[in-house]
């Protein structure tokens, strides 16, 4: 009985000790909006476009105003795009004059780096500095399937609000930049979910 009891005090300690030297921090996932530049295989670019999908995120914080996130995302656009270019005044581009076409793509964004934050009350403003790899599937009406992968950067901010001891809602906004088919995209992410806190 002795023993017994000595192994449970044990286990106890031991699992105290465990919890007590895991750093703190935070699982994310929700709605993001994506505003992007797009751009063709041939280095044309056709504007911006709205696309709607999902983002997730962890974050581990070794100290109470620092942490390091891991941060996935992927867009859609609602349906394809009707592209329409623009009519040749003289001749130029391929695609001066050219009929319409329709346009699909996904986008997805693997980023890591810092963010800062501070608990005041039941409200956490942040702000990241995110870098990583983009990843663009491309397809049009008149070209075979392509897509390319760049370096990405994200700079943002964001503010969580504390519903329940670990439950809270997230909103966030992030500049994005990807280089996708040898033009740069200067993309706005908006994010917003729910948080769990651990």
């Amino acid at each position: 009985m002795r023993k017994l009891a000595l192994s449970v005090t044990a286990i106890f300690f031991l699992a105290a000790l465990a919890s007590a030297q895991m750093p703190s921090g935070d699982v994310f996932f929700g709605y993001s909006y994506y505003n992007m530049e797009l751009s063709a295989p041939n280095q044309v670019s056709f504007g911006r476009s709205g696309s709607n999908g999902w983002d997730a995120s962890a974050e581990v914080k070794p100290l109470p105003f620092l942490g390091l996130v891991a941060d996935f995302n992927s867009n859609y656009p609602p349906s394809k795009l009707l592209i329409v270019f623009p009519p040749c005044p003289f001749p130029s581009p391929p695609t001066c004059g050219a009929s319409p076409e329709y346009v699909s793509f996904t986008e997805r964004n693997y980023l890591f780096g810092p963010r800062v934050g501070v608990s005041l009350a039941r409200f956490r403003p942040f702000a990241e500095l995110l870098f990583g790899a983009g990843h663009m599937t491309y397809t049009q009406t008149t070209l075979a399937p392509s897509s390319d992968t760049s370096f990405a950067t994200a700079a943002g901010v964001g503010l969580d609000y504390r519903l329940i001891r670990f439950v809270g809602w997230r909103f966030q906004a992030d500049y994005v930049r990807t280089a996708f088919f040898g033009t740069t995209q200067k993309n706005a992410r908006l994010s917003t979910g729910i948080v769990v806190r651990f």
